[in-house]
């Protein structure tokens, strides 16, 4: 099997759900490996959809999550899972008839963008999800695998339909009002899908009998880091720290996905304004608000502490990236020892970060920290 598809398959949980703002496999998994013979407990605080974790658990170790985002969240926990085809399709069945009438949006958006029977089979599974009291690893992968497929590009191909929509991004919702024009003047008509035969083929993917189960001390969990109750005592025993926070001047996440927000519970229309975690107002509000994530990280436990940071910026803001970081080290008032500074490889190397930021980002654009608590 060429080593391209290999890797696909064996890494095919990773990408249960395209997300615009995830970091490539290779950089927790590189970061990591120089860790393994100590076997640590990793931590994420800005977990997003959960790379870091996936590479923890491909490693055998140890690892926990936070973010604000229910979408990442969502995502990151189906990383932690087992995956259960037949179990997951079963329950997606049992959810199209139980709440065959549950009521749907009703709005120009949802009329076109999605065929009628397909939208009450995904509003149907949504209310057994949302009904859900106590997660277990089949509703965590259904819950994810539906995001995954709930949008994307269209295909004439029956056989090989991969999404519930009318043509749209896969990593980002299209907002409502350009959406149903762009729709309207390309003719374009939702498709009217199978929509357990779309699951099937996303979750018969998925399964990996190789990778290793994972325990009840990992986890991903709704939080925000920057206050010290998103970091109970019991969870403060972590010695590597990777991650990537949001980029400077990435201020729309939740907007962006508002589609999947609404599948979480959330409304049928973009909210705008949402906070976001951290303050984009200007250098020094980013600054202090990701000085306090890393003073939180540094409450472990642990006796050494190993941060390793891939930060950026979007091209449209003219602010130094290395010196931001190292302003929010300073901010967090720990005395932080700078191990290593260097560009993220190549811009293919992160490239759905820098696609999204922006067409001919440069890799320059993009940093990994080391640093390590004095």
């Amino acid at each position: 099997m060429p080593r391209s598809l290999a890797y696909e398959r064996d890494n095919a949980l990773n990408a249960i759900c395209p997300y615009f703002t995830m970091f490539p496999l290779e950089y927790p998994l590189g970061v990591l490996k120089q860790y393994r013979w100590a076997n640590p407990v990793v931590m994420d605080p800005f977990c997003g959809r959960g790379t870091t974790l996936f590479a923890a658990r491909k490693l055998g170790l140890v690892a926990r999550g936070i973010d604000s985002s229910p979408i990442a969240v969502a995502i990151a926990r189906a990383k932690l899972a087992a995956v259960d085809t037949a179990n997951a399709l079963e329950l997606a069945k049992r959810y199209m008839e139980e709440h065959e009438r549950v009521a749907v949006p009703d709005n120009s958006f949802f009329r076109v963008a999605f065929h009628p029977d397909v939208l009450r089979k995904v509003c149907a599974i949504r209310e057994g999800l949302l009904r859900v009291g106590r997660d277990t690893d089949k509703t965590v992968i259904l819950r994810a695998a539906m995001l995954g497929c709930l949008h994307g590009p269209t295909s004439k191909t029956p056989e090989r339909r991969s999404y519930f929509s009318n043509q749209m991004p896969r990593t980002f919702s299209s907002k409502p009002d350009y959406s149903v024009r762009y729709w309207k003047e390309k003719r374009l008509v939702a498709p009217d899908v199978d929509v357990l035969k779309v699951l099937e083929r996303k979750l018969t993917r998925l399964d990996n009998a190789q990778l290793p189960q994972t325990g009840v001390l990992t986890d991903a969990r709704k939080g925000d880091s920057r206050v010290a109750a998103s970091l109970p005592p019991a969870s403060r025993d972590f010695s590597v720290v990777v991650t990537s926070p949001p980029y400077y001047g990435m201020r729309t996440y939740v907007e962006d996905q508002w589609l999947r927000n609404w599948f979480l519970g959330g409304p049928d229309h973009v909210v705008y304004g949402k906070s976001t975690q951290l303050q984009h107002a200007g250098f020094g509000s980013f600054a202090e608000s990701l000085g306090k994530v890393w003073k939180n990280m540094a409450r472990t436990t642990a006796e050494d502490l190993n941060m390793h940071i891939r930060f950026g910026i979007i091209p449209s803001s003219n602010v130094d990236a290395k010196a931001l970081v190292r302003a929010s080290l300073e901010s967090s008032g720990v005395k932080w020892t700078e191990v290593s500074v260097r560009s993220a490889k190549t811009a293919a190397s992160g490239k759905r970060q820098a696609d999204h930021m922006a067409a001919g980002s440069a890799a320059a654009r993009e940093y990994d920290f080391h640093v390590r608590r004095v």
